[in-house]
């Protein structure tokens, strides 16, 4: 299968991708992927670190544009959606996977004009703009959530779950023998979070010698970051702008604190981790706050609203759990229960039936 997936900018559109990627290459290692996405999205520094091959077009968001603004893009689309026929005409791909982000208009429309069969991931319970629109022409749409299924009308659609990497799916139990918590709050970071945790500090004082905590800053709060575990003179902190690794972060942790995207929410059960959850605000239909209740009110997460974070607020959360191992079981158990294992083989079969169709 030559396969092409369109899309990226953030880690929640790029990770399934790597997933269902990394799916083809362990079922038909003579398999051929190409990624489409733009220079500026995550996809430019992280695929050819992980030895994918990646072709980027000139494109960019339209959410929160001003009318002039949106001229603007509309001129980018137009060259990109050339850009993308030539890629798509030089790589020739069996069928296109658009993963959301602004990078797959152009590619599941050129796709489309060229007589490509593509398929949509949907990864959130409410679709973006992009996705609602591109799932008309689409032979499937590929939903993580029930939910997702009211805003397709057109297209069959196919609950697959959201594919993560390989690497989540073999994650070990809760170590009993030390103590990690991890902090992230999506490929970009979140100041909202990492001033909470790095306020939240002299609340955990009992557990300075004992707790390692392992955080992703992003790039734009990275300094401002160790600056301040270094002013609470924190001895076991290791603050990183990204996490390359997710997989190991994940099996090295005891407690999570991060957004809620689907993405993420898909890796916390696919882990079978406890998380505190601290839901982005401004999520469009304010997705991430429902994501975030669906897992707490399973048992598998606590939720703290970003207008409730507080220092003492956090630290009393992060350091109650960290006293009670019962309830952090509980939750990792109730995590994993939720997860949906062999996402990346489900949407891959739907990949491999729509090629048959077309043939």
């Amino acid at each position: 299968m030559k396969l092409l997936l369109a899309g990226g900018g953030t880690g929640g559109h790029l990770f399934p991708a790597i997933a269902l990627a990394e799916q083809l290459k362990s079922e038909e290692p003579q398999g051929e992927v190409l990624f489409v996405g733009t220079e500026k999205g995550l996809e430019a520094r992280m695929l050819p670190e992980l030895g994918w091959n990646l072709k980027t077009i000139e494109m960019s968001g339209w959410a929160g544009l001003g009318g002039l603004a949106r001229l603007k893009v509309l001129g980018k689309l137009t060259k990109s959606f050339v850009q993308s026929r030539k890629i798509l005409r030089e790589f020739n791909p069996d069928v296109v996977v658009g993963v959301g982000g602004y990078a797959s208009v152009p590619a599941l429309l050129a796709a489309k004009t060229l007589g490509i069969p593509y398929l949509v991931h949907e990864q959130n319970a409410w679709p973006g703009l992009a996705n609602r629109l591109l799932g008309h022409w689409a032979k499937r749409v590929c939903l993580s959530f029930d939910e997702a299924d009211r805003a397709f009308h057109r297209s069959p659609t196919v609950l697959t779950g959201n594919p993560v990497r390989s690497a989540m799916e073999e994650c070990p139990s809760l170590r009993e023998e030390k103590l990690c918590l991890l902090v992230f709050g999506g490929s970009q970071g979140a100041r909202a979070i990492n001033r909470a945790v790095v306020a939240a500090l002299t609340h955990l004082s009992e557990w300075r010698d004992k707790l390692e905590i392992v955080h992703q800053s992003g790039q734009l709060d990275y300094e401002e970051t160790v600056r301040g575990y270094k002013e609470n003179d924190w001895p076991n902190a290791d603050v990183r702008p990204f996490i390359n690794d997710m997989a190991k972060a994940y099996a090295n942790s005891t407690l999570i604190v991060c957004r809620a995207g689907a993405t993420t929410l898909a890796e916390l059960t696919a882990c079978g981790r406890p998380a505190i959850l601290v839901p982005y605000p401004h999520a469009a239909a304010g997705h991430q706050s429902g994501n975030a209740q669906a897992l707490a009110a399973k048992g598998a997460a606590m939720v703290l609203e970003e207008r409730d974070l507080t220092a003492e607020r956090l630290g009393q959360l992060v350091s109650g759990l960290l006293h009670d191992r019962t309830s952090l079981k509980s939750m990792s158990a109730a995590a994993k229960g939720l997860a949906r294992p062999g996402a990346a083989a489900r949407l891959l079969k739907e990949c491999r039936a729509v090629i048959s169709e077309t043939m």
